[in-house]
This record gives C-alpha cells, sequence and structure tokens, in this order.
C-alpha cells in the first residue's frame, strides 16, 4: 500500500514539474489532493480505487450550485474541523487538523492557524479554478 501511495506521489511530482510556475493553491492540491480526486480534479486520482466512496470530481462545483462556485462550502470541507458529526463519517482527512499540526511545531499555535487558514484558502482557490 505505501508503495502505491508513494509511486503515486511520485508520478504527480513528475507531471508537476513540468510546470514552470505553479501557485501555492495548485502546489498544496498536488501535494494533499491529488492523489484521491487526480490532477485535473475529476476524482479520478490513483488512489480512487481503495476508497469506500469515490472522491469528488471537483470541476463542476459551481455548474451544481447555480453557476456560483461555492468558496464557503468548499473551504469548509477541506479544514472539516467543524464539521457536524451528524453528517456521517468522511474519509477525506480533515486537512485542517493536519495542516495545524504541521504548522504549529513550525509557527506556534498562533501563527499555525494563520498558516493553516492560508494554506486552506489558497486550496479552494485553486480548486475554483479547476471549474468547467
Amino acid at each position: 500500500m505505501r508503495f502505491l501511495i508513494a509511486a503515486a506521489i511520485a508520478a504527480m511530482a513528475c507531471e508537476a514539474s513540468r510546470a514552470q510556475e505553479m501557485s501555492y493553491g495548485q502546489a498544496e492540491y498536488l501535494n494533499s489532493c491529488a492523489v484521491c480526486h487526480g490532477i485535473d480534479g475529476k476524482g479520478d486520482g490513483p488512489l480512487r480505487d481503495l476508497l469506500v466512496k469515490r472522491p469528488a470530481d471537483l470541476t463542476h462545483l459551481s455548474e451544481r450550485n447555480g453557476g456560483t462556485f461555492p468558496y464557503s462550502r468548499v473551504f469548509a470541507t477541506i479544514d472539516g474541523r467543524y464539521a457536524v458529526s451528524s453528517h456521517g463519517n468522511r474519509e477525506m482527512p480533515v486537512w485542517g487538523r493536519e495542516f495545524l499540526e504541521d504548522d504549529a511545531k513550525t509557527y506556534g499555535p498562533s501563527g499555525g492557524e494563520v498558516v493553516t487558514t492560508e494554506r486552506i484558502h489558497n486550496l479552494a482557490g485553486y480548486v475554483a479554478t479547476l471549474q468547467h
């Protein structure tokens, strides 16, 4: 399993290295999300078949929301720390917690929260660029 994950990440890193310049959001997406959601956000990442529920296709969020990108909902979903537990379990990592653990080690509790929030904003902003 670890080999599959490592191989998937390596393949994505090669794809990402072809880009001349990438935003923080894109880099974060490729590092944290593409392994499940796919490089283009279509839910076709290399680990999709290992999950109980197929990852969401992120390219039609605006279309399914009346033509408006649901930024707040995407931000909250990525963050995940404020999800209502009665809505059921989620396979997607709670990135707010995942990011904060490392960010707080580097920047302290307050600084870590600021950096984590910015990382999630960058990710949500990048997902907005994936819309068709």
